[in-house]
């Protein structure tokens, strides 16, 4: 039973370790800068022989382009007549650690965000546009506003509309196109990555095609991806933010490439009048879920999804009652324990009888230990003899690793949790706990490790609760488990602290329940 339960302890962090280091998505590479008119167009002739779609415009890069800002109760932006595009977005409720704003487009790159034109040269994008509107500051007294820029020439119109609500981070776009049969419309190459150095996370572009949320990353764009049918939005993610382009009319394909070194998604629509919904952002769950066009898909709760939803729901639930999501990961830990108490302390019997049993099963290991079969038959009359289930002990472990896997990926996505202080020294709880510094990187594999208090301890419950828990295996299997608290010790290191104190709190409630399984026997054999 023993052997099965050290099994099923290892796959399970094995599958998590593997991961965390070889499957989880590696740093995307930093965005390019904006490349030089010259040098764009001779990028974007080297890729394509000719455009898709008849959009010849004239460039005049030497046109002095306007500026418009506007500006939220959510975010500031600023606008350009250059393609009638966005030069610049931050949001003003999420701060960076010196208190400044998160900006989520500092640089517009080789083709600014909702460029168009041809799918492999977005030359109206070097067009000026004429613009009506000026400066919008919108709040409760004026709660919404528009720009409209229009462009005109070599037969090809266009005339673009963004219409600005205060209380939200939706921009409605309406684009009336005539003179083409169709044009491409992209989110633009680095709109929406805030943070490209989390490993554990995707950061780049991805699709949402029917219900099929779709990844890409930069080394799997060698070759163009074209997707058809279905495509309800594309966006350019990282851990925490998003930039979303959501079609309202139909499109017909969706193009993800290189462009110019960086990686590029664009939606390819007809001519004629064309809805889009410009959402940038932080992946606030509930908040994208109301507005009913799936964009709450891109917050990715792995494959446990069916569970991490409703525990996400009682984590936040939680967060109400406290004010504090430290104590709303504790109360969310002990209330998912609930469920499994009594299999757990039917295990924890289990074990202890089948501690007690472990003479007689050592005498039927060394008597048959040349006939398997007949060893077999005689371990199993013991176990049905003393009434023990000899897998008991670890179906409970086994129930709980879906629950564990989808409170990892919450703890691990939910921006709720960004920047969220606990106490004492614990200031980010989803950050490692950095108070004694970190593992010098010249050490491999652990160098650059974060170093706290807090996996330490999480380390020594792990120790106190193998002391605790009844155990028949033999000393060989019992040193293989004692390196157990070292290994995750070292593997919680530089995980979030909301993950870490999700298991030392496990361990403390596991630890209490032994207490009180290992007192109820001993009264039980007065």
């Amino acid at each position: 039973m023993e052997k099965r339960a050290l099994i099923a302890v290892a796959i399970s962090f094995t599958i998590l370790l593997v991961y965390q280091f070889f499957l989880a998505p590696k740093e995307s590479p930093q965005i390019q800068p904006p490349a030089h008119l010259e040098e764009k167009e001779k990028a974007a002739s080297a890729q394509t022989k000719e455009a898709d779609v008849p959009l010849s415009i004239p460039k005049d890069a030497s046109a002095d382009a306007e500026e418009i800002r506007v500006e939220t109760e959510f975010y500031t932006a600023v606008f350009s007549s250059l393609g009638g595009t966005i030069k610049h977005y931050e949001l003003k409720a999420y701060k960076e650690k010196d208190g400044s704003n998160v900006v989520l487009l500092k640089e517009p790159g080789a083709i600014p965000p909702l460029g168009i034109g041809s799918k492999d040269d977005f030359n109206l994008a070097d067009a000026n546009f004429s613009v009506a509107g000026s400066d919008l500051i919108l709040d409760k007294n004026k709660p919404d506003g528009s720009l409209v820029f229009q462009y005109s020439g070599s037969g090809v119109s266009v005339k673009r509309t963004y219409t600005f609500t205060n209380n939200t981070y939706r921009i409605d776009i309406k684009d009336e196109v005539s003179g083409a049969p169709e044009y491409w419309i992209t989110v633009g190459a680095n709109f929406g990555v805030h943070d490209t150095k989390d490993a554990t996370v995707h950061a780049g572009p991805v699709v949402l095609k029917g219900t099929d949320r779709m990844e890409f990353d930069t080394k799997e764009l060698a070759e163009p991806t074209t997707l058809k049918g279905d495509i309800r939005w594309v966006a350019q993610e990282d851990k925490y933010f998003f930039a979303s382009l959501v079609p309202l009319s139909p499109v017909e394909e969706v193009k993800v490439w290189q462009y110019t070194g960086s990686p590029l998604t664009a939606l390819k629509a007809k001519s004629g009048t064309n809805s889009f919904i410009l959402f940038a952002g932080p992946k606030e769950y509930e908040r994208l879920k109301t507005l009913n066009v799936g964009l709450e898909h891109i917050v990715d709760f792995g494959f446990f999804s069916i569970l991490a939803v409703p525990l996400f729901w009682v984590l936040k639930f939680f967060y109400n009652l406290t004010g504090n999501y430290g104590w709303a990961i504790i109360l969310l830990t002990l209330i998912t324990r609930i469920p499994f108490i009594p299999l757990i302390n039917k295990s924890q019997k289990s074990m202890k009888k089948m501690q007690e049993m472990q003479p007689r099963m050592a005498e039927l290991r060394e008597k048959y230990k040349k006939d398997p079969q007949k060893l077999q038959q005689e371990m199993m009359g013991l176990y049905k003899s003393h009434k023990v289930n000899p897998v008991g002990g670890c179906l409970p472990m086994l129930l709980q690793i879906p629950v564990f896997f989808a409170l990892y990926k919450i703890l691990l996505i939910a921006i709720e949790l960004r920047s969220a202080p606990f106490m004492l020294w614990i200031q980010d709880l989803s950050a490692p706990d950095t108070l004694f510094g970190h593992i010098p990187a010249a050490l491999p594999l652990i160098g650059g490790f974060a170093v706290g208090p807090l996996p330490i301890v999480m380390g020594v419950t792990m120790v106190i609760q193998q002391k605790m828990t009844p155990t028949s295996m033999d000393p060989a299997q019992n040193r293989i488990m004692m390196l157990m608290p070292v290994i995750f010790t070292f593997l919680f290191l530089n995980f979030a602290s909301g993950l870490v104190i999700y298991w030392l709190m496990n361990n403390i409630f596991s630890i209490v329940q032994q207490i009180y399984v290992n007192k109820k026997a001993a009264r039980e054999q007065k």
